[in-house]
Formats: structure tokens, C-alpha cells, sequence
């Protein structure tokens, strides 16, 4: 493949290779869109401007999917709750852009995850028939979007035997089956916008981590290495603000309303052998659901809440007491067994980088994207969710284009395959494990490939853990991981759980030990 200026371009991101860009921004040359935030939003947005063809320069202050996209539910949703209130347009792109992400760009990161609404006493007949109704509302969002249905099949009603063959601990008194409907789910959240950043430096983009940009206008900014203290001006031709919910420190004229989403984690086993989103509606409200869905490394997620959260942003927002009891609360009305606090592994919370509107909970507030400029500043783009992220990040590139006068080819990203996309017949003749087929697609393969020469790589990182030594080295040499902690956080998950991030911290230490990227 080859970027912007012609010179031919991989997608492996390093330490070396970073040095190597940041050394080609000091000696000048224009830059067409420099993009702040290195989320799935910031991460799109660069691939989107390189694949015009445009000179880009990506730069985030911390790691890739370091803020809202590593805590997510993991779920690319088709937008059926939208329709609840009357979000026919948001209803309809989410549909459109799950079919994307299934079917073309990232199927190999993504599967479809049949979603369970138990059929006990404590639902009312008026609550099962919204339910029901929406479901067949969602059988309609997923034909308007041209979905097959042997990608995400019809809803339907299941008896006792299903329902609990899908969710071996709902509680069997009283139950009468279960309404069954279909959804998209990401292997992780963070895998996405690792191959996203990725085939966006395939395509010539520049990506650059732990780089800070500061004093940021419609025209330049100040980026800040923040490994060695060097600063460094820059001038662009247009800059995009993609930082999420630090949108209004690039640009102190965007308020912003956050939103905590805080999800627990549980071993597999607490829950039986899940093998649906096991979906439990909240009471008083006609369009909330609590899920517990199964996740990577033999895990179960538990979510989902939505509390405004007011004050200063933290880089790792932490769940409340209140919503940890509200979950559980919540999912043990469906349980033969309640789970307890002691059941919890570990947890996690998030921030939505919600437009404020006057009035309104954040529960209400539209999911919808906004693509904004105050004179003199950048472009920013905020609002929106993950399963979204390409057109937002369509639309931002867009309005980039036409402030700038750029001169760039249209939109590409719906038929650009990410870094790794696999499906069908093709997954099925990667000769690798299914586990490392699911996490990296048809590069898994290439992950063992130094296996040959050290066999210590198709080691476990740590007794009863299914992430390989090789993975580490293969997330220091081709997925710009430059510390442990990112690592353990975010090219795998397994710092959710403190016991497993210690059984695998003096591997991520070794990986970097041995690393000759």
C-alpha cells in the first residue's frame, strides 16, 4: 500500500516508527489535516483524510482508545433504542453502520449476538409488547440497512428451553421463554481502534502517541512529545478536534454534558456459559436495558448506566457504589442465584461526550453527532456513538475539505477492509487458533510466525490465560504499544481483573525487553 506522496507505507506502528514521523515533522513540509485524539472517532477521522489522499498527522496525548472507546459495551448496536423516541435518522445510520462494520470493514472484529429478553411475572403485558414491537421495528432497521439475515437473523419468541440453553441461571419460576432479537458485538473496543489507527497508517497517516497538542487554532498547534519534553510547531491546512470527551479543552467553546456508563466484570463461569446478551429492561423506563453479555479471556459484562457526571473529566473515571448495587440489583431480578459484590472480578466506567442541551438527563439527551466550528478554531466533532464513528468522522473530514478548499478524493471508508478483515470461507483457511483468528484476522498467522524461532512465544503470558507471548511482542512491534500498561489495557483486557494483571505483568515487561522494532 501506499500513502499520500506515493512512498509505499505498511501498517506496522513502533517505537522506531514513531521517532522516524516525528523527525519528518520537524523538517516542515504542509500538513493537510492534523486530528487531535486518538479514539475511534480520532482514529477513523485519520483514515478517512488519508485515504483521500490528504497529508495527515494523528496525534494523541496518551495511548490508542485511551479515553470513552476502551470502556464501551462492546456491542455495535442498530440503534433501536433511538426509534423509542422518535430518532428515526440516528435509528437508520446505526443500522447502516453496523452492516459496515459486519460485513466489510471489520469482520473479523465483530459477530452478531443473539439478545435475550426473559419472560417472567415481573414483565407486564404492556412491557412485552413494547419489547416485541421494538424488536420487529429492529427486523425492519436491519432490511432498510440491507443486512442479511444470515448475518443477523429475524426476532423471534423461544421457549423455557432456549431462553435457558442461551442463559443457563435465569431464574426457571415463572418463566415463559423469552423474545430473542439479534445485534452486532466487537471482539473489543479497543482491537478496533488499534486496526483502525493502524490501516490509517497504512495509508500514509502519520500516528503519534503520547504526544500532546497545545494551543491548538483552526491552523496550528503546539504538539508536545511527552516522552522526551521536545515541543514542536505545526502549521496545517485544517485541524479536526476528535478528542471526545476533552473536546472542550482543544475548544473551550464546545460544552459538553458527560455521561457515565459503568460496566462490571464477572469470570464466564458466574454466569453459567452465557452465550446471548442476556437483556433485563429497567423498571420505568421503556427503552433502557440492563446486559450482561459474554467478552473475551472467559468473561462476562454487565452494564449498562447512564448518570450525568458533572466536574472536571478524569483520565480513568471510576464507577459509583449506587450504580455497581444498581446493577446487580437489577440483573438478579432474572437470576435463580443473585450474584453478589464478592462475584465481581472487576469494573469499569466510561464517559459519553454528550452535547449539553438545556434540561434534559443525559438518559434523553440524542446520541446524535455534531460537526462544529467556532472562527478561528478547530473542527470538532463530538457527540455520537462507537458504532457511528465512521461517519462522523466522514462528516468531519468533509467539512475539513470544504473550510480548506482541499484537495481530496471523496469518502472511501465504506469498502476499506481495516487492517486484518476476514470472513467467511477466507477466516475458515487461516491456520491459526480460532481465539487468535477472532482477535487479528488473517494476520494471525503472522503473530506465530516467531514462534518458530522462539517457542517460549506460544507461551501463555500466564498460567489460565489465553493471550500468547507472542501477542505482546506482535502489540510492541505492530501496534504502537510502548509500555506495559498499554499492553495489559488496552491491546488486551486483561488489566480489568487485578489478579491477571499481575500473573502478566513480568511478560508485558518482557516483551518490551526483547523488543527490536
Amino acid at each position: 500500500m501506499r500513502g499520500a506522496h506515493g512512498e509505499p507505507r505498511d501498517s506496522a506502528l513502533n517505537a522506531a516508527r514513531r521517532q522516524r514521523e516525528l523527525a519528518e515533522l520537524g523538517d516542515g513540509g504542509a500538513i493537510d489535516v492534523l486530528v487531535i485524539g486518538g479514539g475511534v472517532t480520532g482514529a477513523g477521522v485519520a483514515l478517512d483524510a488519508a485515504a483521500r489522499g490528504l497529508r495527515t498527522v494523528l496525534v494523541e496525548k496518551h495511548d490508542l482508545a485511551f479515553g470513552t472507546s476502551r470502556w464501551s459495551s462492546k456491542l455495535v448496536h442498530g440503534g433501536l433504542r433511538y426509534l423509542a423516541s422518535g430518532g428515526v435518522g440516528i435509528a437508520h445510520e446505526s443500522a447502516v453502520e453496523r452492516d459496515v462494520l459486519l460485513t466489510t470493514t471489520a469482520p473479523h472484529l465483530t459477530r452478531s449476538i443473539p439478545q435475550v429478553v426473559p419472560l417472567l411475572p415481573g414483565l407486564g403485558r404492556g412491557r412485552r409488547a413494547l419489547v416485541r414491537a421494538g424488536f420487529v421495528a429492529g427486523d425492519v432497521l436491519r432490511r432498510s440497512a440491507g443486512t442479511p439475515a444470515a448475518v443477523l437473523p429475524r426476532s423471534r419468541r423461544v421457549a423455557v428451553a432456549e431462553a435457558v440453553r442461551l442463559a443457563p441461571t435465569l431464574r426457571r419460576n415463572g418463566l415463559r421463554g423469552g423474545l430473542l432479537a439479534w445485534d452486532g458485538q466487537l471482539v473489543d473496543d479497543a482491537r478496533l481502534v488499534v486496526a483502525l489507527a493502524r490501516t490509517a497508517a497504512a495509508h500514509g497517516a502519520a500516528v503519534l502517541t503520547r504526544v500532546s497538542a497545545e494551543r491548538v487554532t483552526g491552523d496550528s498547534a503546539v504538539l508536545h512529545d511527552r516522552l522526551t519534553g521536545e515541543t514542536l510547531t505545526v502549521r496545517a491546512r485544517s485541524v479536526i478536534n476528535a478528542a471526545g470527551v476533552w473536546a472542550d479543552r482543544v475548544d473551550p467553546s464546545i460544552e459538553l454534558r458527560p455521561s457515565r456508563g459503568t460496566h462490571l466484570v464477572f469470570d464466564a463461569a458466574a454466569f453459567g456459559g452465557l452465550t446471548a446478551s442476556l437483556t433485563v429492561p429497567i423498571p420505568g423506563s421503556v427503552s433502557r436495558f440492563v446486559f450482561a453479555f459474554p467478552a473475551a479471556h472467559g468473561r462476562v459484562y454487565l452494564g449498562l448506566t447512564d448518570e450525568d457526571a458533572p466536574g472536571p473529566v478524569p483520565d480513568e473515571p471510576q464507577p459509583t457504589d449506587a450504580e455497581i448495587d444498581f446493577l446487580l440489583d437489577t440483573v438478579n431480578t432474572v437470576l435463580r442465584e443473585p450474584l453478589h459484590r464478592t462475584d465481581v472480578r472487576g469494573r469499569f466506567a466510561g464517559l459519553r461526550p454528550l452535547l449539553r442541551t438545556a434540561g434534559d438527563s443525559t438518559a434523553d439527551i440524542s446520541r446524535e453527532h455534531a460537526v462544529l466550528h467556532a472562527a478561528g478554531g478547530p473542527i470538532t466533532v463530538v457527540g455520537g456513538k462507537l458504532t457511528t464513528y465512521r461517519k462522523m468522522a466522514e462528516d468531519a473530514v468533509d467539512a475539513a475539505v470544504a473550510h480548506a478548499a482541499l484537495p481530496a478524493r471523496p469518502c472511501r471508508t465504506k469498502r476499506i477492509p481495516l487492517v486484518g478483515a476476514a470472513s467467511g470461507a477466507s477466516r475458515d483457511r487461516i491456520s491459526a487458533s480460532p481465539v487468535l483468528v477472532e482477535r487479528y484476522g488473517t494476520e494471525a498467522a503472522a503473530i506465530l510466525e516467531p514462534a518458530r524461532r522462539d517457542p517460549a512465544l506460544a507461551e501463555p503470558v500466564a498460567p489460565g490465560i489465553d493471550v500468547l507471548r507472542a501477542e505482546f511482542t506482535y502489540a510492541v512491534s505492530h501496534e504502537g504499544a510502548l509500555d506495559e500498561h498499554d499492553l495489559l489495557d488496552r491491546r488486551t483486557r486483561l488489566g480489568l481483573v487485578d489478579t491477571d494483571r499481575a500473573a502478566a505483568l513480568p511478560a508485558a515487561r518482557a516483551a518490551f525487553a526483547t523488543d527490536r522494532s
